[in-house]
């Protein structure tokens, strides 16, 4: 085969940068180096498994008064009754809407963890580092400008198709929110009540815990409420690596044109969304928002404390 020969008005086709013969040599390191990634593949999938069975182990009713329970403490009435109303008619939709919600919920609140996990001392350190800050920076405007199909292939490379590939493409979609947040509120806490707390003999460690991120709670869980609405936005694409539930669902439908199945998979997916929307939110909501009262002086857990002259 001729060789190409070097052009000034044409450089690009005749210059080969070997990016591809490189990803073959990931991929042929992965294939030879498998018993290296099973035990990270393990622990996802014990963890994947346990909060799955666990969530579908609790009959459909108990669940639901669960919920209702959860967004009353969390976010008040008016959105335990349109939670309630909502997992109602999620459930209504298909006999076997439920289970695939439960399943896909699984897969968003695996994903949460480990965001959560990765992402909160990653924001804190970038809240109190300018260079990290600036180091992580653009390595967090990349993952969030790749388009998601493009983490699909290394992960798969890497682990293979399954319900822990999607957890951990999903982990990376939906972090950097979460990181940016975090640090966002660290940087956002006043500068005065630090130095209160560090001239009454505060160590860093107290002031991190007791001051920086209790008045940065309500920014941080925002970056929570941003990482589970992309975790869910990541259903469908994580689906065509054989990831189970409603995106599963939606992926046959559009296989098969089956619009009744599109319909249940997509609506369940928008419902799912709109009751950890409205948790979140209201977990994040600030003190003056609860009309000055501690977070168990209101809900059910208010409720039993003044029924039992305990408030």
């Amino acid at each position: 085969m001729a060789e190409n020969t070097f052009s000034i008005l044409d450089p690009f086709s005749s210059v080969d940068l070997g990016l591809a013969d490189a990803a073959d040599g990931v991929k042929q390191w992965a294939i030879a180096n498998r018993a290296l990634i099973q035990p990270v593949k393990k622990f996802f999938n014990e963890m994947i498994v346990g909060i799955d069975s666990a969530l579908n182990a609790v009959p459909p009713l108990v669940m639901l008064v669960i919920l209702i329970l959860i967004a009353w403490q969390a976010a008040g009435r008016r959105v335990a009754i349109l939670v309630g109303i909502s997992m109602v008619v999620l459930g209504f939709l298909s006999p076997n809407a439920w289970g695939l919600a439960m399943t896909t919920l699984a897969i968003v609140v695996s994903a949460v963890i480990m965001s959560f996990i990765i992402g909160l001392p990653l924001g804190v350190l970038a809240g109190k580092n300018d260079r990290f800050e600036t180091a992580i920076r653009p390595v967090l405007d990349t993952m969030q400008t790749i388009p998601a199909f493009v983490y699909l292939v290394p992960v798969v490379m890497l682990i293979g198709i399954g319900n822990v590939s999607g957890v951990i493409v999903t982990v990376i979609f939906a972090l950097p929110p979460l990181i940016r947040l975090t640090s966002l509120g660290i940087r956002g806490v006043n500068a005065s009540v630090v130095e209160a707390a560090r001239a009454f003999g505060a160590s860093p460690r107290q002031i991190l815990f007791k001051v920086e991120l209790p008045l940065a709670t309500p920014t941080i869980l925002a970056g929570v409420n941003q990482t589970i609405m992309l975790s869910l936005s990541m259903v469908v694409i994580a689906s065509m690596i054989s990831v189970k539930g409603l995106g599963n669902e939606v992926l046959r439908a559009m296989g098969r044109l089956d619009a009744g199945k599109a319909l249940v998979g997509g609506l369940g997916i928008v419902i799912l969304a709109i009751v950890l929307d409205r948790i979140t939110q209201g977990m994040g909501q600030s003190g003056r928002e609860r009309g000055h009262r501690h977070w168990w002086q209101g809900g059910p857990v208010g409720a039993v404390l003044r029924l039992t002259g305990r408030a």
